[in-house]
């Protein structure tokens, strides 16, 4: 006989804040922080967002013009790891000198001539952390404050400006690529859950409700177009889309079938995972005597939707490629 137990073992609990990777197998118990975190996931607790800005972080001029831009120029105050408050004209340019850059980059000259690298390294990062509209925009710059002096007080430069001027509450954290004691920051995938995790962790203890998941952990699948192609497709010149409308549309009018994504393959296998640990998860909620969140958790994963098939992604794509393509003719109509 197959109890919840054993079948807790067979299908291990999946770290509900990592993408469905499982976790220690064999183990017969959720703790307390595993329990909370599944609550705040089938509850669809808001999430945090943390986002890495990719561009203009190889030299001084750029780092200089970021911070002018956080900044606005001078009318937002730039916060600083020591505390200090830089607002006015030439804000950006003090913060910029007191960093030494310049010394950075001079330094990371002479370190490309010895290795032959062909990109320079960053010499600092731009870090978004933003939460959804409605969440109080002071609680939103004290959670970045405290997860900044934890992860970087101790080592990195580092200075934040809050923005108010979009529904979302956002700040705006520039990193120090080279730490005083020479180690340079690397971010990866692993780096990003974990700031994520802190900034959620940070704002919970303010009283914000807030989650740390990945989206295909909370049952979405597909990704939004890239800024720069949807702008680029709304104004009708993106030859990228306008290439892929053609192949689908044919594709999908002759009853062909396009190439198969081997990403499709892999969402496959993902929500599989992500199902069985949810029920392994259900089933061991309710043997440990709480059947309250057991049903939720078993009617959330009900509320999950496979992955859609090759077919449906392609007829998809003619439609939203279509709608597109609309909108800037009718653009271009009005004008």
């Amino acid at each position: 006989m197959t109890t919840a137990r054993s079948r807790f073992r067979d299908a291990p609990l999946f770290d509900v804040g990592s993408h469905a990777r499982h976790g220690p197998g064999g183990r017969d118990r959720l703790t307390g922080p595993e329990i909370e975190q599944v609550r705040r996931t089938v509850a669809r607790a808001p999430e945090v967002m943390v986002k890495v800005v990719t561009r203009g972080q190889q030299t001084v001029v750029g780092i200089r013009r970021h911070a002018d831009y956080i900044g606005r120029e001078g009318e937002v105050e730039l916060e600083t790891d020591t505390g200090e408050r830089l607002g006015g004209e030439g804000a950006a340019e003090r913060l910029v000198d007191d960093w030494d850059l310049e010394l950075d980059a001079l330094r990371r000259s002479s370190d490309l001539a010895v290795t032959a690298r062909a990109q320079a390294p960053k010499l600092a990062h731009k870090l978004i952390f933003s939460m959804p509209p409605g969440t109080p925009p002071e609680k939103v710059l004290g959670a970045v404050r405290d997860f900044a002096r934890e992860e970087f007080g101790a080592t990195h430069r580092y200075a934040m400006a809050l923005h108010t001027d979009e529904p979302h509450p956002h700040v705006h954290l520039l990193v120090k690529a080279v730490s005083e004691d020479g180690e340079r920051l690397n971010i990866r995938k692993a780096t990003l859950r974990h700031w994520r995790a802190g900034f959620a962790e940070q704002l919970r203890a303010r009283g914000v409700p807030a989650n740390a998941t990945e989206r295909a952990v909370r049952g979405q699948s597909r990704k939004a177009l890239k800024d720069e192609i949807y702008r680029a497709a709304e104004r009708g010149r993106s030859t990228h889309l306008r290439e892929r409308m053609r192949t689908a549309a044919n594709a999908v009018a002759s009853g062909a079938r396009m190439p198969t994504d081997a990403g499709v393959q892999r969402l496959y296998v993902t929500s599989e995972r992500i199902l069985a640990g949810y029920r392994a998860i259900a089933d061991q909620l309710e043997e440990q005597g709480d059947r309250n969140l057991s049903g939720h958790v078993r009617a959330f994963a009900d509320r999950i939707q496979y992955p859609p098939s090759q077919h449906e992604l392609e007829r998809d794509r003619v439609r939203e490629l279509h709608g597109l393509r609309d909108r800037a003719r009718e653009a271009d109509i009005t004008r």
